[in-house]
Parts: structure tokens; sequence; C-alpha cells
């Protein structure tokens, strides 16, 4: 038995509703800019609190807002109904290889979150419990599901990777096309019931699905009791792992008393000449504050291990111990790959912030290789690139007493 399947009810974009997913800005200005500029986005729906005039609003206030939006897209034909499909979807740019993946529902119970709980999708980072409770709220509020979570196949990529492409290059002309910030192209096929619909869902199921992208999503889906999720269910070949960096406001010390503090914890500090830069490599991370830069080894780092992953040790000895800060707290921005270095140090010299943490990436193979293990990465320590459009593809929800058909 499979547990990946056609969605049952979709509705699929006819162009200009595509959008960046709502946990992909360090900036809330931005979201309100895109909305202003393309107000027919997805993301006037899922982040509604954001739109120009709701500004000033809670999220919980401006959900008759976010229905009301998606009520009006499918009534003027912004989106298109289909049932039983799943959609083909292929993300190119000019200099790089296509990436492949596959919109499909995923029964949620499958979820593992630790060694001892059965289930073949894993989910692999700590969360916050505030976005969890707007993503569940938002689902109740407009009836779909707009964004999926990314599903990474460790089992069969190569074979679905295979398979996705030549799927895609049979599959004539998109149903429709969207151009990403980086500009990047996302094209999606329909594909209905029938042998090739079969094939794909037996690849895309056939080995443990780590949540690469919407570990806040998936969550959403438990606590709100839906029997499915909206996936895409991508290659390893299709994806890779961009830094994730950390940006502080607010600071109650000096940056010669944090240096302080991270030497009396065990930490090696070392000043750099010129801008600060992401380590090629784990191991040390780089600061930057008041205008200087940082080299620093964290104790635990050459003990190897996920707790001892540099994303951990920024949280617990920098964080947490040096600064007194909890993950969740406001003073910290988490900023994604698709932010350099120097809008970092931009940042801090125009005084939005006092503190720029530069972090290496992990790798794919380092990512994976914890989730089989079935432990768990620190949290907002992976930035998958691509990522999945929101908007696209909906998933409408049926009754979610009734049986797995409903959605």
């Amino acid at each position: 038995m499979t547990v990946v399947h056609p969605i049952t009810r979709a509705w699929i974009t006819t162009g200009g509703t595509g959008a960046q997913n709502y946990d992909e800005f360090a900036d809330d200005a931005e979201i309100t800019a895109i909305i202003e500029a393309h107000p027919q986005s997805a993301l006037a729906i899922e982040m509604p609190h954001r739109a120009p005039e709701s500004l000033g609003s809670s999220f919980l206030d401006s959900l008759p807002a976010a229905a009301a939006r998606l009520a009006e897209a499918k009534a003027d034909g912004s989106y298109t109904p289909a049932e039983q499909v799943v959609v083909l979807y292929r993300i190119s740019a000019p200099d790089d290889e296509p990436g492949y993946g596959l919109f499909v529902l995923v029964d949620t119970d499958q979820i593992s979150t630790r060694a001892d709980e059965p289930g073949l999708v894993i989910r692999n980072e700590d969360v916050f419990v505030a976005k969890v409770r707007e993503r569940v709220a938002l689902a109740e509020a407009v009836g779909h599901l707009l964004s999926p979570v990314l599903l990474l196949q460790t089992g069969r990529g190569a074979e679905l990777h295979e398979a996705l492409a030549t799927a895609t290059e049979a599959a004539g002309v998109p149903a429709a096309t969207d151009v990403d910030q980086a500009g990047r192209t996302h094209a999606i096929w329909l594909l209905g019931p029938g042998p090739r619909q079969r094939e794909l869902l037996d690849l895309a199921g056939g080995g443990e699905l780590v949540v690469a992208d919407g570990n806040h999503r998936s969550l959403a889906a438990q606590t709100g009791g839906l029997p499915r999720f909206l996936a895409v269910i991508t290659t390893p070949a299709s994806v890779a792992i961009q830094p994730y960096n950390r940006l502080i406001s607010e600071l109650t010390s000096t940056a010669d008393e944090l240096l302080g503090r991270l030497r009396a914890a065990g930490a090696e500090v070392e000043p750099v000449d010129g801008p600060p830069a992401v380590p090629a490599r784990g191991g040390t991370v780089q600061l930057y504050a008041a205008g200087r830069t940082y080299r620093v080894t964290l104790p635990g780092a050459e003990r190897g291990g996920v707790d001892n992953l540099d994303h951990a040790l920024v949280e617990r000895v920098l964080l947490r111990d040096a600064l007194g800060l909890d993950p969740g707290d406001k003073r910290i921005t988490y900023v994604g790959g698709d932010y350099p270095a120097s809008w970092l140090v931009g940042e801090v010299d125009a005084g939005r912030a006092e503190l720029a943490i530069l972090i290496a990436a992990v790798t794919v193979d380092d990512f994976v290789a914890v989730n089989l293990a079935r432990e768990k990465m620190p949290r907002k320590s992976t930035w998958f690139t691509p990522k999945a459009r929101g908007g696209l593809v909906l998933a409408e929800l049926g009754d979610r007493r009734s049986d797995r058909g409903g959605m």
C-alpha cells in the first residue's frame, strides 16, 4: 500500500498566482511590497495580515480576507479544477540542470519525528509553535492547502528523477508556467489516472521521504487533523542546500562583551580583515558587529555529531549561553540563502541589526544521513534551493471526519 496519492480535488493556476512561500522572507516589508505589486499572488492569501489594506491587523483577524481572496481567484478563472491528478513539476534556469518534482497528497500518519516512531515521512527540525497554529487556522479558514511540503525521496531518488524527466519531456505544453524572483521557470503538467501516474506514485512512495522544506506545514497537517497533506516529492539531484544565517537585533551587550563570553566558554575568536563571508565548510562561523569581522570556532565543533553541527552550537553556545536568547526570540531573524553576506552586512551597518552570524551550509549527504538515523536537525539549518513555488497547485480539503478519500 502506497503512502502517496493523487490529489482528489486540485485547483491549478492559470497564471499569475505563483508565490514565494510565506517563510522565505527576512523582512516582512518585502511581503507587503510583493502583494502590492502582484495582488493576485497566493502570498496575499497565505500572509493576509501583510497585505497593504490589512497592515495593523493580526493574522487571525485577517483570515476572512484570505478566504475572500481565494474565492475571488477561483471565481475569476485564476484557478481551474481537476480531480484525481498528480502534477508534474519542473524548475529550470538557463545555466543549471533542471530539477523535478511531483505534486501529490501524502498520508499524515506516516510522519515520524523520532527513532521509535514508525512512518516513512521523516520530519527533521524543531519548529515554532506559533507558526504551526497560524497554518492550521489558515487551512481551516480557506478550506485549501496552498503551499506544498517539499519531500526528498531517499530510496528511489535516481529512478524517480529519470522518470520525471521522461514524463515532462513527453507531456507537451505546460498547463502553466511561473518565473520566480531568481529568474527560474516553474512549469507544471497535469497527469490523470493511468499507468504512468501509477508508476510515478510507486516511485515517489518507494522509500523514506525526508521533509526538506515545510516542517511547520507538515506539523500543521497533524495538528489540524488532516488525513493527508499537500507535498512535492523531489529527488536529491534536483536540490542543493544553501547557507542559513542569523541576524540579531536589540542586543543588551556590546560586541566585546559577547566575544569575552564566547572565549570564556572555550571558543576560539580571531579577528578577520574585511567583510565577513559564509565559511566554505563547517567547523567555524563568522560574526560581524560594529564594523568588524571575527572567525569563531565554537567549543564542540571538533567532536562531530548532530548536537555539534554548527547551527546547533550557534543556538546553544552563542544564542542561549552567551546572549541569553531563546531560539524563538523575536530579536533573532533567520536569513536564508537567497540573501548574500553583503545583505547581512548592510543590515548591521544600517543599524537594523547589531550582529550577523554566518554559518556554513549543511551538505545534502549529511542532511540525509542525520534524518535516516532519525536524529533531529537544529532549527532553521537547511535552506533548500530551488524551493517549491506556492500557489501553483492547491488541494481542496474535504471532510476530515470521513475516510481518506475526503481530500
